[in-house]
C-alpha cells in the first residue's frame, strides 16, 4: 500500500469511528441536551457507563431506569434528576463493592457526634472476623436490644453503615460484620505446600506450631461458612456488656436474608428477624440466575471432585460468575443451604419479609413467601414493595425498608 493509499485509508477510518460514536451519542440528543442546560452533563456518562451511552448505566442511570417502572412511563424524563437529588441526598449509596480501596475503612470512618462507633474482633473458627458496633452516646453504659447485620452476596459491613445508624438512633445497640474473607475481616488460610511431617506417633497427638506458606481465601461465597460467622458474632454479642441478651434481632438483605432464617432456627435466643429482598434456597431448580439444573449440578460436582483431589483449589477472589453477583460459590455447599425448609421451625421468633414486586433475580414465591407461609404462628408479616426490582431496595425504597425494620424490631424487643 503506497503512503497516499495508508493516509486515505486512516482518513476513512477515522471518519467511521467518528461516526459510530456521534451516532450512538446521538441516540438522546435532546435528553443530553437538557442535562447539560439543567444539570451540567459533559456526555452520556451522566448516566452511563460509556460515553457513547447504549447499555450499562451507573448509579444516577439506574435510578432512572427503575423511576421510570415505578411510574409506569414509556420513557424518562429529565426533569426527574431533581429527585434523584433529593434521593442522593436522603440514601447514601448502597451495595459498596468489597474490593479493598473502594469503601471507608472503619479506622478513618467518622459517624455522627451523636453516636458512638468502635470496631470489634470476632472469632470464627479461628478466623478474625471485623465488626462495628453502633449505639447512641446517650446510651452509653446502658443494657440495649441489639440487632445484629451482615450483608449479602458479595456485600461488606460498610454497605450497611447507612442503616446501622438509623437503627442505633431507634435506641438499638448494632453490631455489623465482614464474614471472613470479605471486607476487613481476615481469610480462612489453606496450605500451598505440604506441612512438615511428624518425627514420631508421639507428635501426631500433638498441635505442632511451624512455619508454612499458605494462600489466602478471600471473596468467596460459601453459605455454610457464612451462617457459621453469624452463630459466633452471636455467641460473641453474648459476652458484650452494652448487649441485652434477652432481646436480640437478626437484620439480613439479599443472600444473608436468608441466612438470617437458617441462624434463628437453630438459635432459641434469638427474638425476632427481618429478612429484606431475601434469597432463601440455593439448590439449582430456585436459582435460575445460576443456569439450567443440569448444567448447576454437572458444574458443582465437578469443581467439588477437582478441589477434593487437589486438582484444583478455590474460586478466584470477587470472581463474577453469576450473572453480575460479585464472588464465585462454593458450588456444592449451595446444595445444602435451603433456609425455606428451615421456616417452620421459627416457633418463637417473630419475622417480617420484605421483597420486591417485580424481583428480577428469582421467584419471591420459591423463595420469601414461602418462609413466610410456612412459619407455624402468627407473629409474622410479608411485606411486598411496590414497583422496584432487588437493587430498589437500596435505593429508592432503603429509607422504607428501615423503617419497617425499626418498627418490627420496636414491637418485638422491646417488650
Amino acid at each position: 500500500m503506497t503512503v497516499k493509499n495508508l493516509k486515505f485509508a486512516s482518513i476513512i477510518v477515522v471518519i467511521l469511528m467518528t461516526a459510530v460514536t456521534t451516532g450512538s451519542t446521538q441516540a438522546y440528543p435532546e435528553f443530553l441536551r437538557v442535562a447539560r442546560v439543567r444539570y451540567k452533563a459533559q456526555n452520556c456518562m451522566f448516566c452511563h457507563t460509556q460515553p457513547a451511552g447504549g447499555e450499562g448505566w451507573n448509579e444516577r442511570g439506574t435510578w432512572l431506569v427503575e423511576e421510570k417502572k415505578r411510574r409506569n412511563a414509556e420513557k424518562v424524563d429529565v426533569d426527574w434528576l431533581q429527585d434523584y437529588k433529593l434521593a442522593v441526598q436522603q440514601t447514601p449509596p448502597a451495595r459498596p463493592a468489597p474490593q479493598a480501596g473502594q469503601t471507608v475503612r472503619a479506622a478513618a470512618y467518622k459517624a455522627p457526634d451523636d453516636l458512638d462507633f468502635r470496631a470489634a474482633s470476632i472469632i470464627s473458627e479461628g478466623v478474625r472476623l471485623h465488626a462495628e458496633l453502633f449505639s447512641l452516646k446517650s446510651n452509653a453504659g446502658k443494657k440495649l436490644p441489639t440487632i445484629i447485620q451482615a450483608h449479602g452476596w458479595g456485600g461488606t459491613a460498610a454497605g450497611f453503615r447507612w442503616d446501622s445508624l438509623q437503627l442505633a438512633r431507634a435506641g438499638y445497640l448494632v453490631i455489623n460484620f465482614d464474614y471472613r474473607g470479605w471486607g476487613e475481616s481476615d481469610s480462612r488460610m489453606v496450605l500451598t505446600k505440604p506441612a512438615p511431617d511428624w518425627n514420631d506417633t508421639a507428635q501426631m497427638r500433638e498441635a505442632r506450631t511451624f512455619t508454612a506458606e499458605v494462600k489466602e481465601v478471600r471473596g468467596v461465597v460459601d453459605p455454610l461458612e457464612m451462617t457459621t460467622d453469624w452463630f459466633n458474632a452471636i455467641h460473641w454479642a453474648m459476652g458484650e456488656p452494652m448487649v441485652d441478651t434477652d432481646h436480640i434481632g437478626l437484620r439480613g438483605s439479599s443472600y444473608s436474608g436468608g441466612h438470617v432464617i437458617y441462624v434463628a432456627a437453630r438459635d432459641p435466643r434469638i427474638k425476632a428477624v427481618v429478612s429484606q429482598v431475601g434469597a432463601l434456597d440455593s439448590r439449582p431448580r430456585s436459582n435460575p440466575l445460576a443456569g439450567s439444573v443440569e448444567n448447576q449440578l454437572n458444574v458443582a460436582y465437578q469443581e467439588a471432585t477437582q478441589r477434593a483431589r487437589g486438582d484444583s483449589g478455590y474460586p478466584a477472589p470477587f470472581a463474577r460468575v453469576i450473572g453480575n453477583l460479585i464472588g464465585a460459590p462454593v458450588r456444592d455447599h449451595l446444595f445444602q443451604y435451603h433456609p425455606v425448609e428451615d421456616a417452620h421451625r421459627l416457633t418463637n421468633t417473630a419475622a417480617l419479609f420484605i421483597v420486591a414486586e417485580k424481583e428480577e433475580l428469582f421467584d419471591n414465591k420459591d423463595h420469601a413467601k414461602l418462609g413466610y407461609e410456612r412459619i407455624p404462628h402468627q407473629n409474622k408479616r410479608y411485606v411486598e414493595v411496590p414497583n422496584i426490582t432487588h437493587y430498589g431496595i437500596y435505593t429508592t425504597e432503603r429509607n422504607r425498608a428501615i423503617q419497617l425494620a425499626i418498627e418490627w424490631f420496636d414491637q418485638y424487643l422491646k417488650k
